[in-house]
């Protein structure tokens, strides 16, 4: 049933997807628009997206990230598609629009219009540079973004010369989740009041935001300014990834002394770092060295036998091509196979509380 005058619809919501009910109208935008439909749609929205008739839309590339969002043609030049999305704005919880700033308002669809048509409506703006500032209206992707904030230039590969995370740390993490966690808390807001909101999601601020720790141990002293010299940039000699005899590679993590011991222990290099503390930095470099040169006597999948059943904060690094046949992802279904391909599942999972006596 489509709700009224943005009014969430009288659906009763199952826990497993919270969000049945609400509608969700995509205008427009890649990369993290297409990954914040994603999530709300695997959350139980219904999520619908216009799409420009006769482009690919991001097909090839945004295809998975489409998942249960079927896409309707409009052409938003033409007057009677723009009278079409203007009804569909009316019947809308949230809008989700990824244009540069201004463009919405100059096809009659900016947040003030969708307002004037639904005045609970969220309206979800997503942009690399925010709405306003002296970039806002640069061209720019997630590497830029994320460099511009202060989170890229700590990411070091082993020459010192910072690495993008792919396109997960900005377009993702500080673009679609930010767009998402705002827009729900303005859908709360909404059904409290009735009244809707506009939500500036930048990924600028969002990978700024996502620095708050990087920043707490730069003001407490335990982060030096230099790249790979720090606890988790790869710095210390048990955070880090090491290479395997085949090529491949076992991540280790095991910050706190317990399991530090159980890494060296399984290492075989008890004895030999007998005295040496874990935290002194000036060790660093040789323990690294010496990890390295034990990681490489083995291959990952006997190191992965080595360590099964203890508990040293060591993982094989898998590959996208891989994941279904890890056992831990495959006992929990977190990758599925579709038609030949294979794409995470639904994520959180979401659940009732168990019933009194049940356990969980």
């Amino acid at each position: 049933m489509a709700p009224s005058a943005g009014a969430v619809a009288s659906v009763t919501p199952s826990a497993e997807r919270p969000l049945e009910g609400v509608q969700v109208l995509i205008l427009g935008g890649i990369g993290p628009v297409p990954f914040a439909g994603f999530v709300l749609a695997d959350l139980g929205a219904t999520v619908t997206r216009l799409e420009r008739p006769g482009a690919d839309n991001g097909e090839a590339s945004h295809n998975i990230l489409w998942r249960d969002q079927p896409g309707t043609p409009a052409n938003l030049k033409d007057p009677a598609d723009l009278d079409r999305v203007r009804t569909m704005l009316t019947e809308a919880d949230i809008v989700l629009e990824g244009f540069r700033p201004g463009v919405a308002e100059r096809l009659g669809l900016g947040p003030a219009d969708a307002q004037a048509l639904n005045p609970a409506v969220v309206y979800g703006r997503m942009t690399g540079w925010g709405q306003d500032g002296p970039m806002a209206m640069a061209a720019g992707h997630d590497i830029n973004y994320i460099a511009l904030s202060g989170a890229l230039e700590p990411i070091a590969g082993t020459d010192g010369t910072p690495v993008p995370p792919l396109n997960m740390l900005g377009d993702f993490a500080g673009g679609s989740m930010y767009l998402v966690s705002g827009v729900l808390s303005g859908l709360y807001r909404a059904q409290l009041t009735g009244e809707g909101c506009v939500v500036d999601a930048a990924i600028v601020d969002g990978a700024a935001h996502l620095t708050g720790m990087l920043h707490s141990m730069r003001k407490s002293g335990t982060w030096d300014s230099g790249r790979g010299k720090n606890l988790l940039d790869g710095g210390a000699p048990f955070y880090r990834v090491y290479e395997t005899a085949d090529g491949k590679y076992m991540s280790v993590g095991p910050l706190e002394p317990k399991f530090y011991a159980a890494l060296v222990d399984t290492l075989g290099l008890t004895e030999e770092l007998a005295g040496v503390d874990q935290n002194d930095e000036t060790h660093w470099p040789a323990t690294r060295e010496r990890f390295a040169q034990v990681f490489r006597t083995k291959t990952r999948d006997e190191w992965v036998a080595a360590f099964d059943g203890v508990d040293a904060c060591a993982a094989p690094v898998i590959a996208p091509d891989e994941v279904l046949g890890e056992p831990h992802l495959a006992a929990r279904g977190t990758y599925v196979e579709v038609d030949g391909h294979i794409e995470p599942a639904p994520a959180p999972r979401i659940a009732p509380l168990p019933h009194e006596g049940v356990q969980p």
